[in-house]
């Protein structure tokens, strides 16, 4: 109740945040870019905030419970992607004057045809990253409200479209820089005071993982889908009923709605096709999801996270709202500290539930670590106090999320597909909400961080080679730019979804279609180049590149 109480108060104040904005959104640019006045404190705890999202609370712990620690090179895809983003398109970006993707290809290539392909792919983005977040609202909530999944779906659906429909982008704003403030304090007291009050054995354990992890204590495991899982010793459990059933040393397979309660002391068994937790292939410093090939497999996440936050079209608005072009450097910069302090917490999630919360890996609810782990940590009140602050900064990281997702889902429905009035866009952002809410309901048994890395592997495969390449090169051409978008889109999501659909086994097939940014971003600039070179460049495109670059041109763009 504690923390249905938590989220509340959190839901009442981004509601009461979102209104505030509701008096300067008046027109399409107060409504995408709050007219350009967001100063750079603001504005980068707004990105970070909108930044931080399921995958890096929930998601990042899970896959580090699951998977392993390497699955810590996450966190440093997220955050080296605005070193890129400060480097190559912030500046030149602000300069261009567009409200969003879709707009900078129309002016950069002179020609509106471009529009409507770019508005397409800013949908299948938006879509494949609101959905994970409105399923961690919807996990969270379920967790501490024993409510169904479909209802913490449903509240954030409600809260973040009637908080942008109302206010737009100065509401998603002040929304977002305070969910920053709220989601690192609520996420790094608990895992302060989870670390000092683990005790020496349990941190040891921790930072140093051995094989044959075991039940702390007595410790009831209930499994919602049917279960294959491994053990290696003999092991006697029992079940709902208290019957006894000895588990032999090789794989068994326990139906959904069971229980089987493991005795302390117990070896910890594992999922059939996972890792052992705190075995050779857990503690490996590399991603190793799909089995058989490490380092390929993280260098191709990593570059799907880097080169993918350059592409995301809600990230790119944001720098829109900055006065200047320098304006918008400073504030990627500001981002990458503000990312670099909060990515040290979900870790401590993730390493102390290896050792305290096993069982969520058996039962396939390892998202749910960072919201389970403080009341198995520190029983009685002070664990209550714990997991509602992480249940609130966890749904507050829903709610920024989203909102920057939904206006950026917005902008592509209304003002790249369509006239983009204010009624219109307000109109786009519940239509979009209500998409994602719908797609979000069956997605309950699918990892947070799988759905994200889709997105980013989209991003990555389209708009980061239509932005290279556009502010960098003067020879891309309308031709060149479609191609490579519709080679990059159509790779990247055929792919993931292929995976997601075949689940084929370990090996170069299974890597490279659920990590598909090793091939299609390098074919996606490749496309775009060579389809270039073919033809003959805008007449207007050495001016428009020209004006990406000059520090100050006469206008209200100056940067």
């Amino acid at each position: 109740m504690t923390a249905v109480l938590a989220i509340g108060l959190v839901v009442l104040a981004s509601l009461a945040i979102g209104v505030y904005g509701v008096r300067a959104a008046r027109s399409t640019p107060d409504f995408l870019i709050a007219s350009r006045q967001v100063g750079p404190g603001y504005n980068a705890m707004a990105i970070a905030g909108e930044y931080l999202s399921a995958a890096s609370i929930l998601g990042l712990a899970g896959l580090l419970l699951k998977n392993g620690l390497g699955t810590l090179w996450y966190a440093v895809g997220f955050t080296a992607g605005y070193v890129a983003v400060a480097a190559l398109v912030a500046g030149p970006m602000r300069r261009s004057g567009a409200y969003t993707v879709p707009d900078f290809a129309e002016y950069r290539l002179g020609t509106s045809r471009i529009r409507k392909l770019c508005g397409c792919i800013v949908l299948v983005i938006m879509l494949l990253y609101l959905v994970p977040q409105f399923k961690g609202a919807g996990v969270v909530f379920q967790l501490v409200s024993g409510t169904p999944y479909w209802v913490g779906v449903v509240l954030a659906g409600l809260v973040v479209s009637a908080s942008i429909a109302a206010g737009g982008m100065r509401s998603a704003t002040y929304v977002q820089a305070f969910h920053y403030v709220l989601k690192l304090t609520f996420i790094a007291v608990p895992a302060v005071y989870l670390i000092v009050q683990a005790g020496t054995d349990t941190r040891t354990e921790a930072l140093h993982p051995e094989p044959g992890t075991v039940f702390e204590q007595t410790t009831v495991v209930e499994f919602t889908v049917d279960t294959t899982f491994v053990v290696h010793e003999p092991t006697t459990v029992r079940d709902g009923q208290g019957q006894p059933h000895r588990l032999e040393p090789g794989s068994h397979t326990v139906a959904g709605d069971e229980q089987r309660v493991f005795p302390a002391g117990a070896a910890v068994p594992h999922p059939q096709g996972l890792p052992d937790l705190g075995g050779e292939q857990w503690s490996t410093p590399l991603l190793d999801i799909d089995g058989g090939h490490p380092l390929v497999g993280t260098w191709s996440t990593l570059m799907a996270l880097t080169l993918g936050c350059m592409g995301l079209p809600h990230v790119v608005m944001r720098f829109h709202t900055s006065p200047t072009a320098r304006t918008a450097r400073r504030v990627a910069v500001g981002v990458i500290a503000l990312l670099g302090v909060f990515y040290l917490f979900p870790a401590v999630y993730g390493l102390l539930g290896r050792v305290l919360t096993p069982q969520l890996v058996l039962t396939e609810a390892t998202d749910t670590v960072a919201v389970a782990l403080p009341a198995q940590a520190v029983p009685g009140s002070p664990g209550v106090v714990l997991t509602a602050l992480v249940a609130a900064g966890a749904f507050g990281a829903f709610l920024s999320t989203s909102s920057g997702l939904l206006l950026a889902l917005a902008g592509g429905l209304s003002h790249d597909l369509f006239s983009g009035s204010v009624p219109r866009l307000r109109l786009a952002v519940v239509v979009g909400a209500l998409l994602a809410v719908l797609l979000a309901l069956p997605t309950a048994r699918l990892d947070i961080n799988v759905l994200v890395g889709w997105a980013f592997a989209v991003a990555a495969s389209t708009f980061c080679p239509l932005l290279v390449l556009g502010i960098w090169w003067r020879r891309l051409t309308v031709v060149g730019a479609s191609a490579g978008l519709v080679v990059g889109a159509v790779t990247a999501t055929g792919a993931v979804s292929t995976a997601l659909v075949l689940d084929p086994s370990p090996g170069w097939a299974a890597m490279l279609l659920a990590q598909p940014a090793a091939w299609t971003v390098p074919l996606a600039f490749a496309t775009m180049i060579l389809g270039s070179l073919v033809g003959r460049a805008p007449d207007w495109s050495e001016h428009a590149v020209l004006r990406l670059h000059t520090p100050r041109h006469p206008g209200p763009e100056s940067g």
